[in-house]
């Protein structure tokens, strides 16, 4: 295999789906795949800067991206240009699959998100209203429920001294 042929190999499209529709799609480097969980890296992938109020990502970002085939949830680690730690944006998803070519990592977001700062003092939770909103709750009673249970679970973490168990 020539060089170029490996680093190919090492790169995969991130698939973000929200409603059925694709929401935002990226190249990311593959960094580890252990048959559970999967890390990639990708500069940010947005258009221009978003602004929370209390974290913008914005050109140079690099996120560092954990998905997991058995887990409710995915971990990206958000850092700026420079390689200073911003925080961990974490996003409520159904479990993360690879399409049968390995290519892309398709990920259906439920809306539920979950932020927690560099030094651990802000941990918040994000967009419970969309949550509602989406109509998931009524439709998929048992998908909700693995959401809500999913974002407790990172709120603990996230206040108990972060995500480097999970991450290691």
């Amino acid at each position: 295999m020539s060089a170029n042929s490996a680093e190919q190999a090492r790169l995969l499209n991130v698939v973000l789906v929200k409603a059925g529709r694709t929401k935002i799609s990226y190249e990311a480097e593959l960094l580890d795949d252990d048959g559970t969980r999967i890390a990639v890296r990708a500069p940010w992938a947005g258009d221009g800067v978003r602004d929370f109020g209390f974290v913008r990502f914005e050109e140079g970002d690099v996120f560092t991206e954990y998905y997991w085939r058995n887990r409710w949830y995915a971990v990206k680690e958000v850092r700026d240009a420079e390689g200073g730690l911003k925080g961990w944006y974490c996003d409520i998803t159904r479990p993360a699959t690879l399409s049968g070519s390995g290519s892309e990592l398709i990920v259906e977001d439920l809306d539920l998100d979950l932020w927690r700062s560099a030094d651990g003092t802000d941990v918040r939770r994000l967009d419970e209203d969309e949550f509602e909103d989406s109509g998931l709750p009524e439709a998929d009673p048992q998908a909700a429920a693995a959401a809500v249970a999913a974002l407790d679970e990172l709120e603990t973490l996230a206040r108990e001294g972060g995500f480097d168990a999970l991450l290691a």
